[in-house]
């Protein structure tokens, strides 16, 4: 069974429904939870999910705010959980004291796209091994064959394949991408490979996984929690659809 991961920006549509959607995510079948910290410049993300971290900064979320909504729901949770999210917010927060914070709430791992792997390996990989926590690196179509199983030695959990060069929600994304998808599943990588942005149907789903260990769904989700007034449902809907 290919894995579904979730991704949704904590602190939307309002600042308290983040172990309630964490919760919902969870009971609808999906597989792991990416959580993403807002930020003020999230530069690698498209026009929704830029609304998402404004309107959770508007809310009043920020980082001590999440870990103690999510040790709140500690016990409620048995799928893995993953903070993603820029470098410098976690920095001002203290990287050691995050990772402790993390390893106490919950997470179980990391993505952290700006951070780079010559920093993570010289600063935070002993870190990140001491608090018991994943770190996954991203990896693009213009990747080499060589930096990617470089990236995967360094990733633990999965490794993320972004399915095509451009922002997170992308209309035009390629999910079709046969020799980028073909050239990863033939590299001997320690890690699954999970294969997102762009993906919005259960056929993008399916097209994506043919090669890959599973999906991750980010823009779409984050989408009904902006725009529906009925999100709850229409939330546990889209996850089954997915599944299904």
């Amino acid at each position: 069974m290919k894995k579904l991961n979730i991704y949704f920006t904590a602190g939307i549509p309002q600042l308290e429904d983040t172990g309630e959607i964490i919760k919902l995510i969870q009971a609808s079948g999906a597989d792991m939870i990416e959580i993403g910290m807002p930020y003020s410049d999230p530069v690698a993300d498209g026009p929704v999910i830029q609304k998402a971290h404004e309107l959770a900064l508007k809310n009043g979320m920020t980082i001590d705010k999440l870990f103690s909504q999510l040790k709140s729901i500690k016990n409620e949770t048995n799928i893995p959980l993953i903070l993603m999210g820029y470098i410098n917010p976690v920095l001002s927060f203290g990287f050691e004291r995050f990772c402790k914070e993390c390893s106490e709430s919950g997470v179980s791992g990391l993505i952290i796209p700006d951070l780079p792997p010559i920093e993570f390996e010289r600063n935070y990989h002993s870190i990140i091994k001491k608090y018991n926590l994943n770190f996954t690196f991203l990896i693009t179509p213009e990747t080499s064959s060589e930096r990617i199983l470089y990236l995967d030695s360094l990733s633990s959990g999965f490794l993320y394949a972004v399915s095509s060069s451009s922002t997170t929600g992308n209309q035009n994304a390629d999910l079709k991408n046969e020799d980028y998808f073909s050239r990863i599943s033939s590299l001997a990588l320690k890690n699954p490979v999970m294969i997102g942005f762009g993906i919005k149907t259960k056929q993008d789903f399916e097209n994506v996984t043919q090669k890959a260990a599973g999906g991750i769904i980010g823009t779409a989700f984050v989408d009904i929690l902006l725009s529906h007034r009925n999100w709850k449902k229409e939330a546990i809907d889209f996850i089954h659809s997915i599944k299904a």
